[in-house]
């Protein structure tokens, strides 16, 4: 078991589960460093999930899903920032609203497209490159670093060689650079720290915050996309609180693109854990093994979150 843990297979399966989170987490970094308070990424990511479904289904082209993902990511953080930013409304309640609506209404087009409210048809994926030549299987009695290595270019051509695993790395490293080094993160902290003050310059507060709003859409709907293409599928509530992990993970990160990243990847080892020790045999109730990814959650916003400062206007609605 312990083996198991330090293996190649296992690190594979952390960063396969950890990319939804990612995305989503680095989506809520830019809404809420800007000041508003993002709940829906669960929705998000869920209506961009269907987005990607649908359209693959119709047009057969997995990248044409992978824009309508990010488009109904967009289209649905739009009313999410249109309802807390002009009408000033609960931040809080919006998202807890925009989740709700997220999954009837994903059920309610899936009954009438696919016919059935709990799964659509199944769907083509995005193929993965071929980096490095696949070697031979090792045998039963071959030692770990031998099955190791066996496993080596398999793996890499599943996570280097996958499109989608790429351009997430890529986004880490863009979102870093634009939050910490440039005027528009420079910008963005300001309204989310000090909007009066930033007012006062000539930033439009708004503006910003719809920006900030929208790339958060745009994110999770491409989370959302990471699910339903590697699923091949859309099944009813399939992001299965994946939104509010990815909410933790950026608490746990300190508002960050690159701590939101490692903390997403420690909640994707725990998930990765809990489907080992399914696998296991051990005698531990199915229950606890199924508990884990949460109680880690929950263990580590208990720990951390009060050592975390979030941007001193998050949640407060700016008015001129």
């Amino acid at each position: 078991m312990i083996l198991e843990i330090f293996s190649l297979v296992m690190l594979a399966q952390t960063i396969r589960i950890s990319i939804p989170y990612i995305l989503a987490a680095l989506g809520g970094t830019f809404s809420e460093r800007s000041g508003v308070i993002n709940i829906a990424l669960e929705g998000l990511m869920l209506n961009g999930a269907f987005a990607a479904v649908v359209a693959v289904y119709l047009t057969g082209n997995p990248w044409l899903g992978v824009l309508a993902s990010v488009l109904g990511g967009v289209l649905t953080a739009a009313v999410h920032a249109l309802v807390t930013i002009r009408y000033r409304a609960n931040q809080i309640i919006s998202g807890v609203a925009i989740n709700l609506l997220a999954f009837g209404l994903t059920k309610f087009f899936l009954k009438m497209i696919f016919g059935s409210s709990s799964n659509s048809s199944r769907i083509a994926g995005i193929g993965n490159w071929t980096i490095l030549p696949v070697r031979p299987a090792a045998g039963p009695d071959a030692g770990w670093l031998a099955t190791q290595a066996a496993q080596l270019p398999v793996l890499v051509n599943d996570l280097l060689g996958n499109p989608l695993v790429l351009l997430t790395i890529v986004l880490v490293a863009v979102s870093h650079l634009m939050v910490f080094r440039t005027r528009f993160g420079l910008r963005l902290k300001a309204v989310g720290e000090h909007p009066e003050a930033a007012d006062t310059l000539g930033i439009s507060v708004n503006a910003l915050r719809y920006a900030g709003v929208l790339l958060s859409g745009a994110f999770a709907g491409l989370g959302g996309a990471w699910l339903a293409l590697d699923a091949h599928s859309f099944t009813a509530g399939m992001t299965g609180g994946r939104g509010y992990i990815a909410l933790a993970a950026m608490i746990f990160g300190k508002w960050t693109p690159v701590g939101a990243t490692l903390a997403c990847l420690l909640f994707g080892f725990a998930e990765a854990l809990q489907y080992a020790l399914q696998r296991s045999g051990l005698d531990l109730p199915s229950q606890f093994i199924a508990m884990i990814p949460y109680l880690v959650t929950m263990i580590t916003l208990a720990g951390f979150v009060g050592k975390a400062y979030p941007p001193a206007a998050l949640g407060k609605p700016y008015e001129k």
